[in-house]
């Protein structure tokens, strides 16, 4: 039972071809909206109002919006024939001053009045000189595209239900991993992982007695054990009455013996979990969720990786200025140079996603005083441990001389008793410097016991 329950949970939390297949079909066709809607819409907002003619220049030359992302200086007496009309653009009402040119459509000097190809954007203004600036969709504004739209695609993931969003899925395999970590880094059950992770309005439905009861277990596995002040300790029982609030104290009080007893970050384990369960029931709370992947899941197995990336960008962003000072790159087409920069914007971008949910280390002082009152109990039965360590010491040596006098003591009883002369004469000789030995031995413990 408990085998098949475990393929289900993995068939249930496992990747399918329908979630990669509508994140991939999200991705495609917002890349493709971004690259040919928006990146020349949002282009067009940016440039025309910082380079389109003002205040003097206006009283000399009309500028007009033509039929699409076009806008173009004309004369005074044709811009009052074509404002607001959205007419096609051509060579016969522009002058060729100011040309602001964000459309995919290929212009020609004999029908427009300028040159650019189907996949440039075309600039320009007296203000940025006599040349005409060409950008590049394609190479400068690709990576912009890519971001825009993986986060919306993300966005969309995570609100889908479990079984269509790749993000969902990964924000609610998520939830049951972080339990798995609680329960191996506490010792506790699942149903006391469950119960110390549970939402509050959950909690408050549940069995009293059953809540009860695991909390006694938490209370007592996070008693500090000191030897010195045991009788101090608080029991659960006068602690824990039947009119207790449960949400309470579980929030407030086992959560700071948590915390005592195990780490802060245990005790942050336990809150995102809960938080992202309120994501789970409602998944437009969507940075509840987030918080636990990101915190628990991506800055722990990627961080690296994404610094490494970051770096890289800025390598790259680099090496395309050096190439630009080197006027290997015209200034009059700076695309490789948007897509520097959009590259190490997006490098940046995801470091500082990543350092904001990166867990802060704990300052040294803290941590040496956790370790010094998890030990103090380990302390005072290693000091016992040392003390019969030595008493068993002291009673070994005493047994060894005794089984060395006794040996020793055979040996010559066997060569006093010996027919050959030779060796009764050694073994005579040796008892009686044995025997002066021992003797002044014996004195000497004598001395040292008065």
């Amino acid at each position: 039972m408990v085998k098949n329950n475990a393929i289900i949970k993995q068939q249930r939390t496992k990747v399918g071809a329908q979630h990669l297949s509508i994140f991939l079909v999200l991705l495609v066709v917002f890349f493709l909206y971004n690259m040919f809607n928006l990146i020349p819409w949002g282009t067009a907002q940016f440039v025309v109002p910082l380079f389109k003619p003002t205040g003097e220049q206006l009283q000399k030359v009309g500028f007009v919006k033509f039929d699409g992302l076009v806008w173009a200086s004309t004369t005074k007496d044709k811009e009052a024939l074509i404002q607001g009309k959205n007419v096609p653009v051509s060579k016969d009402y522009i002058n060729r001053d100011y040309i602001f040119d964000f459309t995919f459509q290929k212009r020609t000097m004999e029908k427009d009045g300028y040159v650019k190809g189907s996949d440039e954007f075309y600039v320009r203004s007296e203000i940025l000189g006599e040349n005409a600036i060409i950008l590049q969709p394609y190479i400068g504004f690709t990576i912009l595209a890519l971001d825009i739209a993986m986060l919306i695609s993300v966005l969309i993931t995570i609100v889908l239900p479990t079984r269509l969003g790749l993000l969902s899925l990964l924000f609610d395999r998520q939830i049951d991993d972080t339990k798995t970590k609680i329960r191996l880094q506490t010792g506790f059950s699942d149903q006391i992982v469950d119960l110390l992770t549970l939402p509050d309005d959950k909690l408050s439905e549940k069995d009293f007695d059953e809540v009860k009861s695991a909390f006694r277990v938490v209370w007592n596995r996070t008693m500090i054990e000191d030897i010195e002040e045991s009788y101090k300790q608080v029991k659960f029982e006068e602690f824990f009455h039947d009119d207790i609030n449960i949400v309470g104290f579980r929030n407030f009080t086992l959560y700071s013996r948590i915390k005592e007893f195990f780490s802060d970050f245990l005790v942050k384990e336990i809150l995102d979990t809960k938080n992202a369960l309120l994501w789970r029931r409602n998944h437009f709370q969507i940075f509840k969720g987030l918080r636990l992947y990101m915190s628990h899941h991506i800055t722990e197995k990627y961080q690296n990786f994404v610094t490494g990336m970051a770096y890289g960008g800025a390598a790259f962003l680099i090496v395309a200025v050096g190439i630009r000072g080197l006027k290997f790159i015209p200034a009059a087409k700076p695309s490789f140079i948007l897509l520097a920069i959009f590259l190490e914007f997006t490098m940046l971008s995801l470091l500082a996603i990543t350092l904001m949910y990166t867990e802060e280390e704990e300052r040294m002082d803290k941590m040496l005083k956790k370790m010094e009152d998890a030990n103090r109990s380990q302390l005072e039965a290693l000091r016992g441990q040392q003390t019969d360590i030595h008493q068993l010491a002291n009673a070994l040596v005493g047994q060894t001389a005794e089984i060395i006098k006794s040996r020793v003591e055979k040996s010559i009883e066997q060569y006093m008793s010996s027919g050959d002369k030779v060796q009764q004469v050694i073994a005579q000789e040796i008892a009686r410097k044995i025997i002066f030995g021992l003797r002044e031995s014996d004195e000497e413990t004598d001395k040292k016991s008065k």
